[in-house]
């Protein structure tokens, strides 16, 4: 699963990675801890590649209470197409959820402790997660917009970590994924394989990111 990750890059070299992307008067400041239940900064295929921020854990719109969010951060490449809770947004609603970095706990040989491991692109550049998105309306006229992100078989750089991994869409992916209407799932499958290994990498870092109340930069910084 993806249960924490980071958005720290420039709003400006954010700006030129998504360049196509408008950004309008977003408040971008950099996140070193994003948890589920908070906000997170997505693009929705709807027509208008507009920036804005969704809650992280997908509430279906037929869903009876919104706490089911936080149960559902993550959704399963392999089952999206088929679980009530996923299959019309893998149809008709995804997204990009922008980030640069995302966290996994590893086992500790002969210990009950995890040891927390940051993984990110070798360039420091940030990336985008495949997502689904969902619009909530409740009996009182509120609305939640909110967003999951997608899991794969992890590569060979996350398979000793991991038995999962987001899914980060390669650029030219993007047109595919936020097409506007109904897609086939034979057409989005093919889109949902691990990242190039070789252009990642992952390091250690402070057992402090198992708090979300902790979100600084030395939650990034490698130990």
């Amino acid at each position: 699963m993806c249960g924490r990750f980071t958005l720290t890059a420039d709003p400006a070299d954010l700006q030129e990675a998504f360049y196509w992307v408008n950004f309008g008067n977003a408040s971008i400041t950099p996140r070193y801890n994003i948890a589920p239940t908070q906000g997170v900064a997505v693009v929705p295929n709807n027509g208008q590649n507009t920036l804005d921020f969704f809650t992280w854990g997908l509430v279906p719109s037929w869903a009876k209470d919104p706490s089911i969010g936080s149960r559902m951060i993550n959704a399963r490449s392999e089952t999206l197409a088929e679980k009530p809770s996923f299959r019309t947004a893998y149809k008709r609603r995804r997204c990009l959820i922008l980030a640069d970095g995302f966290y996994e706990w590893t086992q500790n040989p002969g210990e009950k402790a995890k040891t927390p491991m940051l993984i990110r692109m070798k360039d420091g550049k940030p990336f985008a997660f495949a997502g689904l998105w969902e619009d909530w309306q409740s009996p009182d006229g509120s609305q939640i917009l909110s967003t999951t992100i997608i899991t794969t078989q992890p590569n060979r750089l996350l398979a000793p970590i991991h038995n999962r991994m987001p899914v980060i869409l390669p650029a030219e992916a993007y047109p595919d994924w936020l097409a506007i209407g109904e897609v086939p799932a034979s057409r989005l499958d093919p889109l949902l394989q691990p990242y190039d290994p070789d252009l990642m990498e992952a390091f250690p870092v402070s057992r402090m990111v198992n708090s979300p109340k902790n979100d600084q930069p030395e939650c990034i910084r490698p130990v």
